[in-house]
C-alpha cells in the first residue's frame, strides 16, 4: 500500500489528537504520513503552535487544499464548517474525511455526498466506534444469526458537561455551528452504532428539552423511541444534564440472545443453542464455546 499523505483543517483538541495519531500510532507508519495543518479560523498562530507539536507544516487552507504532496484532508473544525470545507477539498481533488457529524443539516450533508460522487473521491465520517473490538464481535455475532432475529435495542448516553465545556468554544451549544446538543454532539457516536448493528432506521418518534443549563440554544436532553427497516426498535436517551456523568451503554436484544456494550466494553453477552434454548456457554456472561471473549470484555454484569 502507497502511503497516503494528510493535511488537517483545524487546529483545536480533535485536530491535534488526529495528529499526533497520524504522527505517532505505530501501524500507521508508512502508510499515512502528516504533511500540513491549517485553522479554518485563520489563526495561524494556533496552526503554527498545532504543527510544532507533530512536526509537520503550518499554512493556510487555502494553500493547503493547493499542494499537490496531500492526498486527503480531514476536517476537524466546528460542525458547521464541515459540508462547507470538504466541497473545497473535494474541488481540489482531495480525498476527505469529516468528524462527526457529517455536518448540522441534511441540505449540507447531501450537497457534501454530492460533491464526492461528482469528484470520484472518497468521503468518509469519523465513526471510530465501529472499530471496537466490542463493537466488531457485537456485529459479527448479528451477521452469523448467533443472536436470532434482532428485536430491540437501548442506547443510554448519561453524559454530563458543565457551564465551562459550552464556554470553551464559542461554537458550542450553538445551532449555526454546532447544529444541536446532546444528539448530535454526543449521542452520534451510539446512534450510529446502532444503526450499523441493527439496520436503518425509517420512522423517529422524539422529544428534546433544555433543562440543566442556561445560555445555550440547542438541547440538553433527547428521548426518542427508533423503527428499524427490518422492525427492531430502539429506545433512545442522550443528555448532557445527567450529573456526575455515567458511562455510555448499548444492548442489543434477539429472540435466540443479546449482548450489552458498557463503556466501549463487552460486559454481557448470551446466546442460545443452535437445537435448545439453553444458553451456550454455560450463562456466563461474555462468552460462548469456539470463541472466548475478547481480552478484558469478559466481565459480568447487565
Amino acid at each position: 500500500m502507497s502511503e497516503l499523505r494528510f493535511g488537517i483543517i483545524g487546529c483545536g483538541v480533535i485536530g491535534r489528537l488526529q495528529a499526533r495519531v497520524l504522527t505517532s500510532y505505530p501501524p500507521l507508519a508508512g502508510r499515512a504520513r502528516l504533511v500540513a495543518m491549517a485553522s479554518s479560523s485563520r489563526d495561524s498562530e494556533s496552526a503554527r503552535q498545532a504543527a510544532a507539536e507533530t512536526g509537520c507544516e503550518s499554512t493556510d487552507v487555502a494553500s493547503l487544499l493547493a499542494r499537490d504532496d496531500i492526498d486527503a484532508v480531514s476536517v476537524c473544525t466546528p460542525s458547521g464548517l464541515h459540508a462547507e470545507l470538504g466541497r473545497a477539498a473535494l474541488a481540489a481533488g482531495k480525498h476527505v474525511m469529516v468528524e462527526k457529524p457529517i455536518d448540522v443539516s441534511v441540505r449540507a450533508a447531501d450537497q457534501l455526498i454530492e460533491a464526492a460522487r461528482q469528484a470520484d473521491r472518497v468521503l468518509a465520517v469519523m465513526s471510530q466506534r465501529r472499530f471496537d473490538l466490542a463493537s466488531r464481535v457485537v456485529r459479527d455475532a448479528l451477521e452469523a444469526g448467533e443472536l436470532g432475529t434482532p428485536t430491540s435495542a437501548s442506547v443510554e448516553v448519561p453524559l454530563w458537561h458543565g457551564r465551562s465545556y459550552y464556554a470553551s468554544d464559542g461554537w458550542r451549544g450553538t445551532l449555526a455551528l454546532d447544529g444541536g446538543g446532546a444528539l448530535i454532539n454526543q449521542g452520534v457516536h451510539s446512534l450510529d452504532l446502532v444503526q450499523w448493528l441493527l439496520g436503518p432506521v425509517v420512522e423517529v418518534k422524539a422529544h428534546t428539552a433544555l433543562l440543566g443549563h442556561t445560555g445555550i440554544g440547542v438541547e440538553d436532553v433527547v428521548t426518542a423511541s427508533l423503527r428499524h427497516a427490518s422492525g427492531a426498535l430502539t429506545s433512545l436517551l442522550t443528555t448532557t444534564a445527567a450529573f456526575p456523568g455515567r458511562t455510555t451503554r448499548l444492548a442489543v436484544h434477539g429472540d435466540r440472545g443479546s449482548a450489552v456494550i458498557d463503556n466501549d466494553e463487552l460486559v454481557y453477552f448470551h446466546a442460545a443453542d443452535a437445537e435448545t434454548d439453553t444458553l451456550a456457554g454455560g450463562g456466563v456472561p461474555g462468552g460462548q464455546p469456539g470463541r472466548p471473549p475478547p481480552p478484558g470484555h469478559g466481565r459480568a454484569g447487565a
